[in-house]
């Protein structure tokens, strides 16, 4: 069997404001945005190299928005891990958007470096730079 990450999938509470971070903050594209009625959801799916970002945002039986955010609480789990190649630009571009860092950056030496920041929707986000590839 082989195994291939077709896609990601978060859960939004407000898809616009989710796809505008995605997009115009961390430049990937828009793919598809369609709302489902008879499983009462929005979807999305975005651009991502090797895969895609689905957002999904939950409607009630009156197709209203359900809306409840996760706490953000250690060890930042579930989060979506995206490779940078130096993660101090990584932060100066997160300064630059006016993107909150929860956590980092933090380092194992001659390993790896990696901080954290959340979504519009408290999804986490990890920035992560492998030291020895």
């Amino acid at each position: 069997m082989n195994l291939i990450i077709d896609h990601f999938a978060l859960r939004t509470w407000d898809m616009d404001k989710s796809i505008d971070f995605y997009c115009n903050k961390l430049g990937l594209k828009l793919l598809s945005k369609t709302v489902n009625k008879e499983h009462n959801e929005i979807f999305a799916f975005l651009e991502l190299d090797n895969g895609k970002l689905e957002l999904l945002q939950v409607l009630d039986a009156d197709q209203q928005i359900v809306s409840k955010k996760p706490i953000i609480t250690p060890p930042f789990t579930p989060h979506l891990a995206i490779e940078s190649d130096d993660i101090e630009n990584s932060v100066l571009l997160l300064m630059q958007k006016n993107i909150d860092i929860v956590k980092g950056p933090l380092e194992i030496p001659d390993s790896v470096k990696w901080l954290y920041i959340s979504d519009p929707d408290n999804n986490i986000i990890e920035f992560v730079q492998w030291l020895n590839e």
